[in-house]
């Protein structure tokens, strides 16, 4: 495995802040009361011409909490058997210190002061991701708690697709619809779509603002 280059440029596109892809598969809509199952994470990384990629990709099947909601629906449309033998499923705590300890890894390597979440419809689940974070009083929360980037607005814009598969597909991106609705699929997705509208702006702004101003 080739080691990941964090270019500390990055903190000053993202104003201290590293973007991370996050996505969850649950047992509902209600953080408070429905089980986390899945959780996935994509790092991104700034290459010298400014332009971002996806740099390593974390997942982790969830056990579900103590008194946990699971609606069949659910499982009906994400396909996750709770009690398959084979999930190798962690209880909460263990699954987000396996997520985030190479998130603050990844933010102290580009010169971040913190990781700040993407997803499709982010406030969904970074929803999830603090309630468990409350749930099992985890104390190293790597992410902004309640700013994010979300695919959903910027695809709207970019595309005028909100769909994740038909704003992937725009993009010009490939997307298999018999993997969707895996958190780990989602995510690499989700990472792919974000970097390419990322970049497409880039190209359009070669005054590039956002970098601190040089003197004369």
């Amino acid at each position: 495995m080739n080691e990941i280059n964090y270019n500390p440029a990055i903190a000053h596109r993202f104003r201290g802040f590293l973007p991370v892809v996050v996505d969850v598969e649950t047992g509902g809509f209600n953080a408070d009361s429905d089980a986390l199952l899945e959780i996935a994470a994509v790092t991104l990384c700034m290459d010298d011409e400014g332009m971002l990629h996806p740099a390593e990709t974390h997942a982790c099947h969830v056990e579900p909490f103590v008194g946990a909601n699971i609606d069949p629906k659910a499982l009906a449309f994400n396909g996750i058997d709770p009690d398959h033998p084979f999930r190798q499923a962690l209880p909460e705590k263990e699954a987000l210190k396996k997520i985030t300890t190479p998130v603050r890894r990844a933010v102290k390597a580009s010169g971040c002061n913190r990781a700040i979440l993407v997803g499709h419809n982010a406030f969904f689940d970074l929803g999830f991701v603090n309630a468990a974070m409350a749930r099992t009083e985890f104390k190293r929360n790597p992410f902004h708690p309640f700013s994010t980037f979300d695919t959903v607005s910027l695809s709207g814009l970019v595309y005028g697709q909100t769909v994740l598969a038909k704003a992937v597909q725009a993009a010009g991106i490939e997307w298999d619809n018999s993997e969707a609705h895996s958190a780990i699929y989602d995510t690499v997705k989700t990472a792919e779509l974000f970097c390419t509208i990322i970049n497409q702006w880039q190209k359009h702004c070669p005054d590039q603002p956002w970098l601190p101003l040089q003197s004369e």
